[in-house]
């Protein structure tokens, strides 16, 4: 572990829970890690209509895509095939804090980071679900990787945030990074930045998102009162990437907040009125491939259709987010970083590789969120003018005026084998009800 460099420009050398220093922007940089709504737009929610719809003008829009070292070259496009995706798969979402085009409007950087890293693993039967976030300041061995231009290799590492991976060579270094992280072959892969993430909420109509305790965050201008409101364009981008607002303060923190948005969206993506409607999946395939970028694998309006036919009928309770096991408060390379549990990871691995399906511990949520109830939050309330999450499988509760129907009782199997609790993990399932904590609370 004696090879380690500074490669993010931004490491956080205090010890204890890891941290990124205040920016003199006005608007901080904050990870995107709202890019979830990237990922779970292309993979949940693409379906035949949308190449029925618009196939030509979303495959216009795709560009030609990232080649990643290890996989084949992409077969020649050909027509949309009508079928669900065969066995399982492995994708990551890559959340970049820069871009040219967003200009200095969330403060200036001299390197491009992923912040952001979701893998998501779906079962080869298509009856379980993984979202796995890693936390940017996670420490790992960063892989020798090729160069975007072609020009060599990049030297390898011992120990590094893995947020620094994507300045060693893009997405392809990331998910060299992330696959000798996971032991798991990652066969697709996309990186969205801001824009990406306000167009995709854009797209849905917006999310609903609970709050335990009014939150107020003047780093990213995030101005919430208790209850639930519905989210999108800047306004969920700004929960997304706040970090002083919820928990306590720190990414972790972060992470299990964006978990109560990442669940809703996913809630709100399978409801019947979002599956069903030609418009909004048109919207979604466009704002996904304009705004992301995509690996060869997955730069393909089939690929995407397939994928979003083998999940529509994935039971929410069946899938699970769930942050990288790490602890904070190390010290040497892991000082004001997070030091991966591997213990713990390799319970959490052997059940993702095995396809099989568990269930989290109680009080599991994390820093920065915690259950519906626990928050005194029913499933169906909400704030003034606001609906709740569709597709909650909570009791049926008095809600707003025009709120979302909860989902019917066919989204839960009738009867599913007991699954083994690993506890220890911090996360939640999709069907899950939960709020975000404020910070300090």
């Amino acid at each position: 572990m004696n090879d380690v460099r500074d490669r993010s420009h931004r490491l956080n050398r205090a010890t204890g829970i890891a941290r990124h220093g205040r920016l003199r922007n006005r608007h901080p940089v904050g990870t995107i890690t709202k890019v979830l709504s990237g990922v779970v737009a292309v993979a949940l929610v693409s379906s035949a209509s949308v190449a029925a719809i618009a196939a030509k003008q979303v495959t216009d829009d795709l560009g030609d895509g990232v080649q990643i070292q290890g996989q084949a070259a992409p077969k020649a496009k050909g027509a949309t095939a009508l079928s669900a995706y065969k066995g399982g798969f492995n994708m990551l979402v890559v959340g970049t804090d820069n871009d040219p085009e967003q200009g200095t409007a969330y403060g200036e950087r001299d390197a491009t980071l992923n912040d952001v890293n979701i893998l998501l693993h779906v079962s080869a039967d298509h009856t379980n679900a993984t979202a796995v976030s890693i936390p940017r300041d996670l420490i790992t061995p960063i892989p020798g990787c090729q160069k975007p231009d072609g020009s060599g290799t990049t030297p390898a590492m011992a120990a590094q945030p893995i947020n620094s991976a994507w300045g060693e060579g893009g997405l392809n270094c990331v998910v060299q990074t992330v696959q000798g992280l996971t032991g798991l072959d990652v066969q697709y892969s996309a990186a969205v930045s801001f824009n990406g993430v306000i167009e995709m909420s854009n797209a849905i109509g917006g999310v609903p998102v609970c709050v335990a305790q009014p939150i107020h965050d003047r780093y990213t201008g995030l101005d919430l009162q208790q209850g639930t409101t519905t989210l999108q364009g800047d306004q969920a981008l700004a929960f997304l990437r706040s970090r002083h607002g919820v928990g306590d303060g720190s990414d972790l923190g972060r992470i299990s907040s964006q978990q109560v948005f990442l669940s809703s969206l996913l809630r709100t993506v399978k409801s019947n009125d979002t599956l069903t409607s030609p418009t909004t999946l048109y919207k979604l395939a466009r704002a996904a491939a304009s705004n992301m970028q995509l690996s060869q694998s997955l730069n393909d309006v089939g690929t995407m259709v397939q994928m979003g036919r083998a999940l529509q009928d994935l039971p929410l309770a069946q899938v699970n987010f769930v942050q990288y096991p790490g602890t904070t408060g190390g010290t040497g390379v892991y000082a004001g970083k997070v030091q991966p549990s591997t213990e713990l990871a390799a319970q959490l691995f052997t059940k993702i590789k095995a396809d099989q399906s568990f269930s989290l511990g109680a009080d599991s949520t994390g820093i920065g969120s915690e259950s519906a109830a626990s928050a005194g939050q029913s499933a169906g309330s909400s704030a003034a003018g606001s609906a709740p999450a569709a597709g909650s499988t909570a009791a049926p509760s008095t809600s707003a005026a025009g709120s979302a129907p909860a989902a019917p009782a066919a989204e839960t199997p009738a009867a599913t084998a007991p699954s083994e609790t690993i506890d220890g993990l911090q996360g939640q399932s999709a069907d899950q009800q939960t709020c975000s904590k404020a910070f300090g609370s």
